[in-house]
């Protein structure tokens, strides 16, 4: 490990000179002048001074080169297109976007919310933002109305992009009535609505202010908008992740620092080179989507394959058949895929021709030991996973084979990302903790380029809710329990607050408590994560009825569940419903009335909760074992 460990600690002793080098890896149309301004901690400010561009370094400055090298394969099992972009076609499209936005006020600084399904047109409206000097918020397109109106209240968009329609599983999904709830919903009047019209469903928003994309596609069609040269630390995007309270924090990004760090990412994490194909299976709207669909190989120069679809629709061997028709060469998913996928016809995968295959990388959850091995045998490839947030943008726990081919360890997603100063800390003290001893994951500040520069609107919620949880230390807490070993390798072990994990999104079970507590017949409820064999966790309620109804037939009280469970999917969107809904009479709580969410959790898991001195009536839990019933897992 001596290369690495060299690298590493370069990187964390003198972080000026390491990304001062790094940040050769861009384009800037005006040098910066200080690497790292430290001035007012936590705060960090990368390259100050600096000017670029994230749609040039991303489409612009390959132009000279790969003109004619594939930017974007865009496939959709679900209506059964396929779209092929050179750089130069993406170059086009892009240029349109932005006539368009443009024609319609947005101007620099200004806010453009995209609420679309995985269509090309979601990655045009992020780069063409980028172009205008605007800041994108995707919303993805699986939230329901409340959660899309909060983000319209938070961001303040100057334009909503929107489609007719999207599709999963070959379901029809229509979005304008979710759009047109959610203006009727939010405070603040968004001045213009751009529809993309995919003709899967008849465009049903009653807003006066709805703009057809395509007829002013077709006026601006040969229109060049030049870059806005951005100072390196103006926000390129607003990503809104959950937290611990019901309002959702915007991760506010720079440009300059979020595109050095994507950049070396792709050389020293994913050994991406210029030419090469890679395939990330996840949606624009959650991380992984924004930084390796859209930024990092666009930047790198690499071919990047954007699907619209299910891993096993219409087989379980659609993937494999990507890799093969498309020579993808760096394949990138969760955990959650691949237990679906390993349930299918093995005979599928070994149909493929996956030679040009030369690494399976894998986030967004803890990666389980017989999906690691019944992989790692089938493909007979490395697979590599990594550790990240969408607070950071780039993984901080990988192999680093750019830099070192390290060995992996099965349950560590691997050794601290170059530039981030990890340490595991005691909850208690602060203090470092010992190697194989648990405590709670923290990064030193400052933290590297790439990292999310505040809460949007909200520098104040940025210091209280990141750099203010550990004891004596004002350090970064991911809010993740760890274990790091003498090698340096860390394994998570799961989270210190009330986020959950479902397929690889982060959901947060005070958004779906808030979202059951606003049905009438709701007096009480408590979300727990569950660990699950396919999506690792899924969200489970336990509701305490009101009044008479918390007596009725068990026909009535199988009625509400489903009706809870339907409203959560009103407030948040499917992805947030729970799994199942338990009635009890009361909640197990302490003394001081802190519901006790992990020994709920630890039954409904079939494990014992452990000693709980504090609780304050201890039927409580007997109530909760008897509702389970048969359903608790063994």
């Amino acid at each position: 490990m001596t290369r690495y460990r060299d690298f590493h600690r370069r990187s964390i002793d003198n972080p000026e000179a390491f990304w001062r080098e790094e940040a050769r890896r861009i384009h800037w149309h005006t040098p910066f002048g200080t690497v790292l301004d430290r001035s007012k901690p936590p705060f960090a400010r990368w390259f100050v001074g600096g000017r670029t561009n994230l749609c040039h370094n991303a489409v612009d400055r390959h132009l000279a080169e790969r003109a004619q090298q594939n930017a974007l394969v865009y496939v959709s099992t679900e209506t059964g297109i396929e779209r092929h972009y050179t750089y130069a076609e993406l170059y086009g499209e892009i240029n349109r976007m932005a006539a368009v936005m443009r024609s319609l006020g947005v101007k620099r600084g200004d806010v453009v919310l995209i609420y679309l399904p995985m269509i090309p047109e979601a990655l045009f409206a992020m780069l063409a933002c980028a172009r205008l000097g605007a800041i994108h918020s995707v919303v993805f397109g699986g939230f329901a109305a409340p959660n899309l109106a909060a983000r319209i209240d938070d961001a303040k968009p100057a334009l909503i992009v929107t489609a007719d329609a999207g599709a999963r599983a070959g379901k029809v999904v229509d979005y304008t009535p979710l759009v047109d709830e959610a203006l009727s919903r939010a405070k603040h009047k968004t001045p213009h609505v751009l529809l993309i019209d995919r003709q899967l469903a008849p465009a049903r928003l009653t807003a006066p202010y709805l703009v057809a994309y395509e007829p002013l596609r077709e006026q601006f069609f040969d229109v060049h908008i030049p870059c806005e040269w951005l100072e390196s630390n103006e926000p390129s995007y607003v990503l809104y992740t959950s937290g611990t309270t019901g309002k959702p924090k915007g991760v506010q990004r720079d440009v300059g620092g979020y595109a050095v760090a994507l950049a070396a990412s792709m050389e020293y994490i994913f050994e991406g080179k210029p030419g090469d194909t890679m395939f990330t299976a996840s949606d624009v709207g959650w991380v992984v989507g924004h930084s390796y669909i859209v930024y990092a190989p666009l930047i790198a120069g690499l071919t990047t394959v954007m699907y619209e679809g299910t891993p096993i629709r219409p087989d379980g061997g659609i993937w494999w058949r990507l890799v093969e028709q498309h020579k993808i060469n760096l394949m990138f998913t969760a955990p959650t895929a691949l237990r679906v996928l390993k349930k299918q016809d093995p005979a599928l995968m070994k149909a493929a021709d996956l030679s040009s295959l030369r690494t399976l990388f894998l986030a967004g959850e803890p990666l389980d030991q017989p999906t690691a091995e019944w992989i790692t045998n089938a493909l007979n490839k490395p697979v590599i996973d990594n550790y990240w947030q969408t607070e950071t943008g780039w993984p901080m726990l990988a192999i680093p084979r750019g830099i070192e081919a390290l060995p992996t360890k099965l349950g560590s997603p691997g050794v601290p990302s170059v530039g981030y100063s990890l340490t595991v800390r005691d909850e208690l003290t602060g203090e470092p903790c010992a190697a194989g001893e648990k405590g709670v994951l923290t990064l030193d500040y400052p933290l590297p380029p790439g990292c999310m520069s505040t809460v949007w609107g909200d520098d104040k919620r940025f210091v209280s809710t990141y750099w203010s949880s550990v004891p004596n230390q004002q350090v970064y807490s991911t809010f993740d329990w760890g274990v790091q070993d003498e090698d340096g390798y860390v394994t998570i072990l799961g989270r210190t607050d009330d986020v959950i994990n479902v397929a690889g999104h982060r959901l947060g079970t005070r958004e779906i408590e808030e979202a059951l507590s606003s049905h009438a017949a709701v007096a009480e409820v408590a979300v727990v994560g569950v660990t699950d064999p396919v999506k690792g966790q899924v969200a489970m309620a336990f509701v305490v009825l009101r009044g008479a109804q918390a007596d009725g037939d068990p026909s009535e009280r199988a009625r509400l569940a489903t009706e809870l469970a339907t409203t959560v999917d009103r407030h948040l969107g499917s992805i947030a419903r729970p799994a199942r809904v338990v009635m009890v009479s009361m909640l197990p709580k302490t003394r001081s009335g802190k519901l006790l969410r992990r020994a709920i959790a630890a039954l409904a898991e079939g494990r014992e909760p452990g000693d709980l001195p504090t609780i304050e009536d201890p039927a409580a839990l007997q109530q909760v074992r008897e509702a389970l019933g048969d359903g608790a897992k063994k």
